[in-house]
């Protein structure tokens, strides 16, 4: 029926280590220690020996994704015992034989497969906002790693705008603790929010930083070192960050976290199956008991069907609601769990504006973790300002390839374009995140134009209300002003997007949304969604710690309830 060593690994290492100062951490979640000692960054072992099940096997659950939520939910429900399956689109990535120190050489980290965006302001969808293998965006995500706000889960109550949340922050908080001791994160006290100490202590600050801090100090802006979820200093046998400025192209160290490092192998220690190259393409549905039975993938070209109790969706927030249109039976015509057409809805993204500035003397911004220094100063709505909600600003140092889309966008080229090539050194950028509204017409729906595997691709429409452009331009202004006060002279700006979230909202009645307070959907009570497509808002903060955060609490619910 199954093979392979099975549990009891993770606990045989949270017994070695306790007494330490990692034991609580490794009790919970023995990944760190799981990893060889020394050069070798894969634990090849885990993933020869990791429990196999038959399709026709009923397991407890079926998460589709390991990306933030669906690796945080595979290893929470392991590591109690339940026997899960987690299937992902892309490979199971080895950090050693598949990353490399490159931009261009990076792509295969990020979702290539055809999306047809529109709106009046389209999204481009790639590098900064989607990703493909176990480990998902996090593989190629930047390390940052801040908590929500208490506002962010009632805009409005507070502020007029967006909506309320089903639960509160201090639903999050243990959460929120529990998962940056398992990443770990680093920082400095945080005092915005609800103020709150970090595991880690915070890295070196770089060039660039030192310039924003500068920058910031003349006009009055606090700014904090962190938090980022990259270890300073060794944590069980992932080394210490080397700075060597490639976290967005997946750090060949396992300095950074993702959960292909943080959570799998934990999970593979406690039972779990993780089976890449998997495409799910439907939803088992059975109109008989009302519940789902599992999921059909496609592995090379050949479709199967893994039955399972309960069903964890988690492709993330354009991938999740594609899944669910393209699960449509009689009980549901229009998509599974799309009663009140809800289904693909309130789709955010963050407006994330750049702006750079030339200083005379060399900076090389890219020696550290990109969001090295950051300031939510900025972050709640204020009164006098002509927009709710609000914005946060860090160092994000590119690359030279993403570097060039500042120079282009100001309009450059040919000669001229590559003496500022040049000059890269000298250069630091400055990036935003403002929180865009969530408005109904952003949203994902099913396109005529079909992938390879012949299924329905997904149609992202997207358009900007007129409190995020001014939210847009006051944050690209502040940026401006503080590059200025550091002593830049030249600024080069440039309009972004960043972080997919919404899609299948969290809410209070099926007439809101798609999932209720526990992240099961209000139609199926077997399905659950477990990433960022639950959020009902975004705040102005990077999603990955909420998203894990939700996703245990999740499991917490589901293993309560088990028992």
């Amino acid at each position: 029926m199954v093979s392979g060593s099975g549990p009891g690994i993770g606990s045989r290492i949270a017994r070695a280590v306790a007494g330490g100062s990692g034991a609580g951490v490794a009790a919970r979640n023995a990944s760190a220690w799981l990893l060889p000692a020394g050069q070798q960054r894969t634990n090849h072992r885990l993933r020869r020996d990791m429990r196999r099940y038959r399709d026709d096997d009923e397991v407890d659950a079926v998460v589709v994704g390991v990306g933030a939520g669906g690796g945080t939910l595979t290893q929470r429900l392991a590591h109690a015992g339940w026997r899960v399956v987690a299937l992902d689109a892309g490979p199971f990535w080895d950090p050693e034989l598949d990353w490399v120190s490159d931009e261009a050489g990076s792509h295969h980290l990020y979702w290539n497969e055809p999306r047809v965006i529109d709106g009046t302001d389209p999204v481009p969808l790639g590098s900064n906002n989607s990703g493909r293998g176990v480990g998902g965006s996090m593989v190629h995500y930047a390390g940052y790693a801040p908590r929500l706000h208490p506002s962010d889960f009632a805009t409005y109550s507070r502020d007029g705008v967006g909506v309320d949340w089903p639960i509160t922050y201090a639903d999050l908080r243990p959460y929120y603790r529990d998962i940056e001791e398992e990443l770990p994160v680093a920082g400095e006290y945080w005092p915005w929010g609800e103020p709150h100490h970090y595991p880690h202590s915070p890295h070196p600050v770089s060039g660039d930083a030192l310039l924003f801090q500068a920058g910031c100090h003349t006009l009055g802006i606090p700014t904090k070192v962190g938090p980022v979820a990259i270890t300073n200093g060794r944590f069980g046998n992932r080394p210490h960050c080397i700075y060597r400025g490639f976290c967005l192209q997946g750090c060949k160290v396992n300095a950074k976290a993702s959960p292909l490092i943080t959570h799998v192998p934990d999970a593979l220690a406690h039972g779990a199956e993780i089976r890449p190259d998997c495409m799910v393409n439907r939803i088992g549905y059975d109109e008989r008991t009302g519940l789902v039975t599992g999921v059909h993938y496609l592995r090379g070209g050949i479709e199967h069907f893994q039955a399972a109790r309960l069903v964890a969706v988690a492709g993330y927030s354009i991938e999740t609601p594609r899944l669910l249109l393209n699960s449509a039976n009689r009980r549901f015509p229009d998509g599974l769990c799309n009663d009140h057409d809800q289904v693909g809805r309130y789709l955010m993204v963050q407006g994330a504006p750049q702006v750079a500035g030339r200083f005379t003397a060399e900076v090389r911004a890219y020696k550290a973790p990109p969001p090295s220094v950051s300031s939510e100063h900025f972050y709640e709505t204020d009164p006098a300002a002509p927009y709710q909600r609000g914005f946060s600003l860090q160092t994000v140092s590119p690359l030279p390839i993403t570097f060039a889309e500042h120079i282009f966008a100001e309009g450059h080229w040919g000669l001229p374009f590559r003496e500022y090539m040049r000059d890269y050194i000298h250069w630091t950028t400055l990036g935003a995140l403002c929180e865009f509204l969530p408005q109904p017409g952003n949203r994902v729906t099913l396109d005529e134009q079909t992938d390879r595997n012949g299924l329905p691709v997904a149609r992202f429409t997207y358009s900007q209300c007129d409190n995020d452009r001014a939210m847009v331009r006051a944050a690209r202004d502040r940026m401006v002003e503080i590059l200025h006060a550091a002593g830049a002279g030249e600024v080069a700006t440039i309009n972004r997007y960043a972080h997919l979230v919404g899609g299948a909202r969290m809410a209070g009645r099926a007439a809101d949304g798609v999932v209720d307070a526990t992240g099961r959907t209000f139609a199926v009570p077997n399905l659950y969604i477990t990433d960022g497509s639950v959020l009902p808002t975004q705040g102005a903060a990077n999603p990955a710690l909420t998203i894990m955060a939700l996703a245990a609490r999740t499991a917490d619910i589901l293993i309560g309830g088990a028992r």
